[in-house]
């Protein structure tokens, strides 16, 4: 029987998507500005990476040519003719967002057609009347931050209040999104995964996504760093999605990395948690060992966006991608007869784009595996194709949302193509 494997690669968007413009992205264009640095020298840091952007194995699955599709123009120093071996596509989103559960959920065959709920950027960010509640359900001495903020930069800034104090610091983005961080072992682990609870339900009617957790630990701003442990709090999918679908069918869903905590839970029958897409890329491998046929495994690659496209660090993120090229024969090396291959993503985070959050972009499909001949699968109208290609794949019921892309497909959906890039 059939397996799968769905790679998330967290938004590396390939530039192109119709609706950018609304969203004050056009323009945007995450691997292809990243090619571009690299190629004038530009993505180069001493001691880490140098030269043209070098991604020859996701090249011969397509990439390049995907992006061209997208955006109208090959990444810079991609080969036109790569020696493809896999079937590749771009995909558009439908969904109104262009948050993490956006992307996923829609990958999964369930668009997110609803407005997420947002807070404003402003100072404070949280209504006081939801800041009073969370105070007072959670006996808490009060909050720090109260707004806008790159995580990593509010702990190094308000870190050591935290610990003086034993206030939280609370914060969100132009994500739907309410994140707390604090101190692993002096404010405790449990402590702060039941404080996200508590706001978790405090949230919900405002239709916010996600409350994160995301404890650190240090003794001083310069030492301070977030762990592992994150955990998220997240609204459950309207419609059952693609891993839930699998699960119900009796099938092994294997869950790696934040796919559990985005899609609530609900579906994975086993979950690998990792922190860094190296140790994400071995729990993968491991998963790939022990699944059992026609199971599948997702995974969500979260450094590119969360290490590099949030802070705006094109060499870091250039050398990430070369990093995973570097990793994938071994995972094309595990691939049964019957498996299918899928890499994707879930948004864009360009890092060369101004500010700090996402961008909304079309992203790759590329298909490797039986019967997905070398050829094109034009434009997907909507990221729930990729779900319903692994349903079919896998011998699932259809969805209600998205068309497989079918062995030897090489015909354009019928989306418009962006054009510039």
């Amino acid at each position: 029987m059939s397996r799968a494997f769905l790679l998330v690669l967290d938004s590396v968007g390939i530039g192109g998507a119709p609706d950018a413009a609304q969203f004050g992205d056009e323009g945007a264009n995450t691997l292809g500005h990243i090619a571009e640095a690299c190629f004038s020298g530009r993505g180069d840091r001493e001691g880490l990476r140098s030269g043209p952007l070098k991604l020859p194995v996701m090249e011969t699955l397509g990439l390049g040519l995907a992006a061209r599709n997208a955006c109208g123009k090959l990444p810079a120093g991609m080969d036109a003719n790569p020696g493809l071996k896999g079937c590749w596509a771009s995909a558009i989103e439908v969904s109104k967002g262009k948050d993490t559960p956006s992307g996923h959920w829609e990958i999964a065959g369930v668009p997110v057609m609803a407005e997420w709920g947002y807070f404003p950027k402003t100072v404070p960010a949280f209504p006081p009347e939801l800041t009073e509640q969370i105070i007072l359900e959670n006996d808490l001495p009060g909050i720090l931050g109260n707004r806008h903020a790159s995580g990593t930069q509010i702990i190094a800034e308000l870190g050591e209040e935290h610990l003086r104090t034993g206030k939280p610091i609370c914060y969100t983005s132009s994500d739907s999104v309410f994140q707390i961080a604090a101190h692993e072992t002096r404010f405790g682990l449990e402590k702060l995964y039941a404080l996200c609870e508590s706001v978790f339900g405090l949230t919900a009617p405002m239709n916010i996504g996600r409350v994160i957790a995301r404890p650190f630990t240090g003794e001083d701003a310069a030492s301070f760093v977030r762990t592992g442990n994150r955990r998220d709090f997240s609204i459950r999918p309207p419609k059952p999605t693609l891993l839930e679908r699998a699960e119900a069918a009796g099938r092994d869903v294997f869950a790696i990395g934040k796919i559990a905590d985005i899609y609530a839970h609900q579906g994975p029958t086993r979950v690998f948690k990792a922190t860094g897409n190296e140790a994400l890329g071995e729990a993968t491998l491991t998963a790939m060992d022990n699944l059992p046929d026609g199971g599948m495994v997702m995974t969500n690659f979260v450094d590119f966006d969360m290490l590099f496209g949030h802070r705006r660090d094109v060499a870091g993120y250039a050398d990430a991608l070369e990093r995973f090229d570097r990793w994938l024969p071994s995972c094309l090396g595990k691939l049964k007869q019957d498996d299918l291959l899928v890499i994707t993503a879930d948004h864009g985070c360009d890092p060369t784009w101004q500010g700090t959050d996402h961008t909304r972009e079309q992203v790759p499909v590329l298909l490797f595996g039986k019967g997905y001949e070398a050829a094109s699968a034009g434009t997907r109208k909507t990221f729930a194709d990729i779900g319903e290609t692994v349903a079919r794949h896998l011998g699932l019921d259809p969805g209600d949302a998205g068309e497989p892309v079918l062995p030897g497909e090489s015909a354009d959906s019928g989306a418009p193509r962006a054009a510039g890039g």
